[in-house]
């Protein structure tokens, strides 16, 4: 018995000493830390929040500290804005958590931000680029449909040998075997003007089309680029979101270590069961699944943006903190209804549908006449000698009306096919204007909810920290069972999560909201 309670009073005087180690650690941190955005109690603990660019390498972290005073615990409340709650306002000293060895990063002093995110991507190979081609192949069209209206010039240079003709009599001139040839040897060069006189509205309802399509591509473009500007978004966003579950997760596993420690400490001095290890042990192997499983999302998340941007896959990549993205005055009212006409779908879908009722008066033309006309200049002669190509030199010119009777009701199959495109081109029209409709209501209810849960995740964080706090308390001073502290610990790694989550939702929500706006 008098060794079991010198053990006791071994316990309890380390359990001084390192307190107060930590307690003057804590002070030391607190007057070097900014305090938390948006604290109203100047009292209560300052709030540090780190970004996951710049975690520190578990090889070069410092040794575990002592063990922290009773109401204390490793975990970080992240900086939230609006004002802290009540029981919130007692200063509590917090120790820095230990390390952890699992990971090792590359820590990146230059995040990426996101413009420069846009900038590199706008350079890579995207649907974004490929609708700037097509927009410049529609473009050639136009030019194309514009020469239509022009003459086309040619030089035509030929020579035709037709064998002479058999069975003359002798003396007689030789001629060539065929009577539709002209000469044994006949040489044509000439210059030739041709073209089509529009008649019909063809070839101007042709260049009406193709600038029609012109202007859909152009629209297209504007829509392929907002639609890489959200993928952007999304990506940077989900890095961010992905790296502050990492930190969280390092953070987590490191409080668990230590509390298993102290444990471990209590069990040594008999003052708990043997058990209360084992379920400490536990929680330490569950918050390690749970810093595995973030650091797979980190590494597919940072795939996704490296995509985008351009980036070699051995490249390091980060962002800005996703705490950064906390929305502090959100002014979703900017965002009305209205603007959804100036999304360039509506632009695009309106060339088209315009392109398409062109097409109806092209096919209507193929049934109309058409006039053409060919005018030639230079020789057409038997020989090239100087007086032979004199005498046929000169300059011809025709007129060709083709007048349609008959071709089997191909050319009314392609009208009907034209009108058929119209009804197919409205009909995209109004099923787009309910897709857009419904995209906006969807986007604005989903960035309202989701800064409300911001705001409730922050304070349900601050809460759970307390929470936290006094159960560590509690079990030391033998007024709570382990499962108390293990389910404190798992409700401020849930509240955490859901507060980087909301954090998520909100920007991209954002992103969409102004995608469906036209902005």
């Amino acid at each position: 018995m008098p060794s079991r309670a010198s053990k006791r009073i071994c316990v309890r005087l380390s359990w001084a000493l390192a307190g107060w180690l930590c307690f003057a650690g804590s002070l030391y941190s607190q007057t070097s830390s900014l305090t938390a955005p948006g604290s109203s109690n100047p009292t209560a603990t300052p709030v540090q929040v780190k970004s996951s660019s710049a975690l520190p390498s578990p090889n070069a972290t410092p040794p575990p500290q002592a063990t922290p005073l009773p109401n204390s615990t490793p975990f970080a409340v992240p900086a939230l804005p609006g004002p802290s709650p009540a029981a919130a306002t007692t200063p509590v000293p917090s120790a820095s958590p230990p390390a952890v060895s699992l990971v090792t990063q590359t820590p990146n002093v230059n995040p990426l931000t996101l413009d420069e995110a846009l900038r590199l991507a706008n350079a890579q190979a995207s649907s974004f680029v490929t609708a700037g081609l097509n927009e410049r192949i529609a473009a050639e069209d136009v030019k194309q449909a514009q020469a239509a209206f022009l003459p086309k010039v040619t030089a035509p240079l030929s020579y035709i040998y037709t064998t002479p003709a058999l069975g003359q009599k002798p003396g007689e001139p030789r001629t060539q075997s065929f009577i539709a040839n002209n000469a044994i040897s006949e040489y044509q060069a000439f210059v030739n003007v041709a073209g089509d006189i529009d008649i019909a509205g063809k070839l101007r309802a042709t260049l009406a089309k193709n600038r029609a399509l012109l202007e859909a591509a152009h629209a297209g473009t504007d829509v392929a680029r907002r639609a890489l500007v959200l993928a952007v978004i999304e990506a940077y966003y989900g890095l961010a979101l992905a790296a502050a579950q990492l930190n969280s997760a390092e953070q987590n596993l490191a409080a668990a270590q230590e509390f298993e420690r102290i444990t471990s400490l209590l069990v040594g001095g008999g003052e708990v069961a043997p058990v209360d290890l084992t379920r400490a042990q536990l929680q330490t192997l569950e918050r390690r699944d749970e810093l595995e499983r973030a650091l797979a999302n980190e590494v597919v998340a940072a795939g996704s943006l490296r995509i985008l941007v351009g980036y070699d896959f051995t490249r390091p990549i980060s962002t800005a903190d996703l705490m950064m993205g906390v929305p502090v005055d959100p002014g979703l009212q900017q965002f009305r209804p209205e603007d959804i006409s100036r999304r360039p779908e509506f632009a695009q879908l309106e060339a088209q549908l315009r392109a398409a009722k062109l097409e109806t008066r092209i096919a209507r033309a193929d049934r109309l006449p058409s006039l053409t006309y060919s005018m030639n200049g230079g020789f057409d002669t038997d020989s090239i000698k100087g007086a032979r190509l004199r005498e046929h030199s000169g300059a011809s010119a025709a007129i060709s009306l083709n007048i349609p009777i008959f071709d089997w009701g191909a050319a009314r199959s392609k009208e009907r096919q034209a009108r058929l495109r119209v009804q197919v081109a409205e009909n995209e029209r109004t099923i787009a204007l309910r897709g857009f409709t419904q995209q906006f209501y969807a986007a604005q209810a989903q960035a309202n909810t989701a800064a409300a849960r911001v705001r409730l995740a922050g304070q349900a964080v601050a809460l759970a920290q307390i929470n936290l706090d006094a159960s560590i308390a509690r079990y030391r001073a033998g007024e709570a069972q382990i499962i108390e502290v293990t389910d404190a610990q798992t409700t401020l790694v849930a509240q955490r999560l859901a507060l980087y989550q909301a954090i998520f939702d909100y920007q991209t929500a954002l992103g969409r909201l102004r995608q469906a706006t036209g902005q």
